[in-house]
């Protein structure tokens, strides 16, 4: 069966590449009924190795096999939810991660998993300064950057107030790109990066009573796309996840939000028809997401978004076909008391 090689092997390097492998060693295994190999390589050469080299490389060159490196892997936002699953789902599968979050008490169970949790508030330019640096003292680098960290706030624009609404953007916008900024050296000198962020469909269609949340997920978004054609020289990949209703905190601590900004104003009755109309949903897991994540990884030509959980394909789909009046019209219809 032929396999694809990995990103950084082409046609033209894969020989003087195998030469490196004369100096290493090859532990051989299988997963999932095909042949892979993994390598370290180390100062001394083995001998044994030098006769084989060139029947390797021939099934490099054919595709039959893939070479494998660990990835480096850093998931913000890892404390809970989507983060949380996606940092356990790559580290079971191989994957070097690190797990950053405010809430450090919520990360130390993913100690168990081989997962390195690292104290983050991406509002602070010294924190992620830190939480970069200690992973490139450790790691070399960070080959996947995923932009998970964020909240939602919800309530009417007329009642949120302005220092809270600067904040939502400060956490689900500015602090993904000061990410982005704080990566892309290192990913430019390795020609090689992937940089996911974690929009929602609420960055393709907005709701009632989230207008600040839907403004930092278009702004991720727009972001996105610019950032995906300045850096494909470079060979970067800019992904952007679209998540739907997935079971979580998320939407609980989003309605509390939205009560206490509205629950005692004009839009009163428009918030209690929008907190029993988000009540009792069966969503699914968050694994759900983590698995389009690592499609996104591994994807050699990754797609530029990807969309999953609950009512994610439909809306997005309505969204693309009806017209904004005829779209407000079917999302009130989803609010009535």
């Amino acid at each position: 069966m032929k396999r694809r090689l990995f990103e950084f092997i082409n046609q033209k390097n894969a020989k003087a590449f195998l030469l490196s492998l004369i100096f290493g060693y090859l532990v051989r295994y299988f997963h999932s009924g095909i042949a892979i190999y993994r390598f370290e390589l180390f100062t001394k050469p083995i001998r044994a190795f030098q006769k084989t080299w060139e029947t390797f490389a021939e099934l490099i060159l054919s595709h039959k096999i893939t070479i494998i490196m660990t990835r480096t892997v850093l998931i913000t936002g890892a404390s809970a939810g989507i983060g949380k699953a996606t940092a356990i789902y790559l580290a079971e599968r191989g994957y070097n991660v690190y797990g950053a979050a405010r809430r450090t008490e919520k990360m130390r169970d993913l100690i168990n998993y081989n997962i390195k949790p690292i104290a983050l508030d991406v509002t602070k330019e010294d924190s992620i300064k830190a939480c970069t640096e200690q992973i490139f003292n450790e790691s070399g680098g960070i080959d996947v950057l995923i932009n998970n960290a964020g909240f939602g706030l919800s309530g009417a624009i007329e009642d949120v107030q302005m220092e809270d609404a600067r904040y939502q953007l400060e956490v689900n916008v500015f602090g993904a790109m000061r990410f982005v900024q704080a990566v892309l050296p290192k990913m430019r000198e390795k020609n090689y990066g992937k940089i996911i962020n974690i929009s929602s469909i609420g960055g393709k269609i907005a709701f009632p009573l989230a207008g600040w949340y839907h403004a930092s997920k278009f702004a991720i978004e727009a972001l996105s796309d610019t950032l995906r054609m300045e850096v494909k020289q470079f060979g970067i990949d800019v992904i952007v996840i679209e998540p739907g209703g997935i079971k979580s905190e998320w939407a609980g601590i989003a309605n509390e939000n939205m009560m206490r900004a509205s629950g005692n104003t004009a839009y009163r009755g428009l918030a209690e028809k929008a907190e029993k109309a988000t009540a009792n949903l069966n969503l699914p897991e968050p694994v759900v997401i983590a698995k389009l994540i690592r499609e996104s990884i591994e994807a050699g030509t990754p797609k530029t978004r990807y969309s999953g959980g609950f009512g994610a394909k439909q809306i997005l789909a309505v969204r693309k076909m009806v017209s904004d009046k005829l779209m407000d019209k079917v999302i009130m219809s989803q609010m009535k008391g």
